[in-house]
């Protein structure tokens, strides 16, 4: 197929796909599915060989948030019935991140709801950072709080963060019928406070909310120009008692598509298949493993993830392994080059860093993360329940979401 011989070698070049060829690989059909996976996981090999990069959710701050975002859990007016506790306490963080490190997280990532954190909330974060640094020597932080005020990503640098996520989310044609109480500029101005502080920027997408091919393709060009180290991919799972409960719009085989565009827009950024991927890819989820290089491990914000050890045997029975601390994340191009601009500081380029979870991260549904403004996409994640393979239109889907009931604000172990 001469579109994907193209795309790969543009990818193996770092050479950008036009917009023509990138709808194209959305538009593929079902029978060319295999061998845009094919193209995709040689793109993926080339620059993080068969490694995957496991990360860690802590919601520091679940639910209570002013923000109208329309696929999130803890949306202003959400019904969904969540964990909505305040800030934990650093020794309570340090604690629920050390399940997530204890198997096999390379990336802690901490997240909390709200339109932004004040400077207090940025000093009581960086506690939270030095305790986890502390109690667990080498392991990466991202910190995923929302809109960046003047100041703010310096002082969670100079804390320790190692990066910062905030999602793009959608389209800038179609962001204001998402969310109304901030705008596309205002994210694109947080992920660039980021850039500039020296932290590794993590920004990414929420698949499924209705968009068409176009806004996907946008959002995700926009992504590479704001030069994103990482690319969490979420995928929508619409929780009741949010304005997009009844958006089941995705199956296994577009997850796939979207998944390998993003690879060949992105080729040499850390992808992250997060919110969703149990709910949407099911029992493809191996098979994507050959188009992202990273996942989230155990559970997400507000919902449920597949159990850790399930992702572990996931990893090993696809053939992949699951990557080091001593390993960095990002190709040396990547990593020497924000070394340089940024005097060596930054933790997610050197030593074996990489790149943001969130929610993501973003982290749920939406984000790999679950936080409203901060992350994008509290939208969830649920068990991996077998399900049939496309909801009717219109019709919920409450029983494939489960509502975090464990971990971190909770007296429940975490399913790490």
């Amino acid at each position: 197929m001469d579109l994907l011989n193209t795309l790969v070698d543009k990818g193996l070049r770092r050479e950008l796909p036009t917009r023509e060829e990138a709808l194209a690989v959305l538009a593929t059909s079902d029978d060319e599915l295999l061998d845009v996976v094919a193209a995709a996981g040689k793109v993926r090999r080339q620059w993080f060989g068969r490694r995957v990069k496991l990360n860690y959710l802590v919601n520091l701050k679940s639910g209570l948030c002013p923000e109208d975002c329309s696929y999130c859990s803890q949306r202003l007016g959400s019904k969904a019935e969540i964990l909505k506790y305040t800030w934990l306490k650093p020794e309570e963080a340090s604690q629920a991140a050390a399940a997530g490190v204890a198997g096999g997280a390379k990336r802690v990532c901490l997240v909390a709801s709200g339109r932004g954190p004040t400077d207090r909330d940025v000093d009581r974060v960086g506690k939270t950072i030095a305790a986890i640094k502390e109690q667990n020597e080498g392991v990466e932080v991202c910190a995923c709080l929302g809109l960046l005020a003047d100041g703010q990503a310096e002082k969670l640098r100079d804390a320790g963060a190692d990066a910062y996520n905030h999602n793009l989310n959608t389209s800038e044609a179609t962001y204001g019928a998402i969310t109304k109480t901030h705008t596309y500029a205002d994210r694109v101005d947080t992920v660039q406070k980021a850039h500039a502080a020296g932290l590794s920027a993590c920004s990414g997408l929420i698949a499924g909310m209705g968009e068409s091919d176009e806004d996907l393709v946008d959002v995700v060009y926009s992504l590479r120009e704001l030069d994103s180290d990482s690319v969490p991919v979420n995928f929508l799972i619409p929780f009741e008692g949010t304005p997009l409960a009844k958006e089941w719009n995705l199956t296994p085989q577009r997850c796939l598509r979207i998944l390998a565009m993003v690879r060949f827009v992105c080729p040499d950024v850390e992808v992250r298949i997060a919110g969703g991927r149990e709910v949407h890819l099911r029992s493809m989820q191996p098979l994507a493993l050959n188009i992202a290089n990273s996942i989230f491990l155990g559970d997400y914000l507000t919902s449920e993830g597949q159990a850790g050890q399930a992702d572990l045997d996931m990893i090993a029975d696809a053939g992949f392994e699951v990557e080091g601390a001593g390993t960095t994340t990002l190709p040396a191009h990547r990593s020497d080059a924000a070394k340089a601009a940024t005097g060596g500081g930054c933790g997610s380029h050197g030593g074996g860093a990489s790149v943001c979870g969130s929610a993501a991260g973003s982290a749920d549904s939406g984000a790999e993360a679950g936080c409203g403004s901060a992350c994008g996409g509290c939208a969830g994640h649920a068990e991996a329940t077998p399900v049939p393979a496309q909801a009717e239109a219109g019709e919920v889907r409450s029983d494939l979401v489960a509502v975090r009931r464990r971990g971190a604000g909770t007296d429940v172990a975490p399913n790490a």
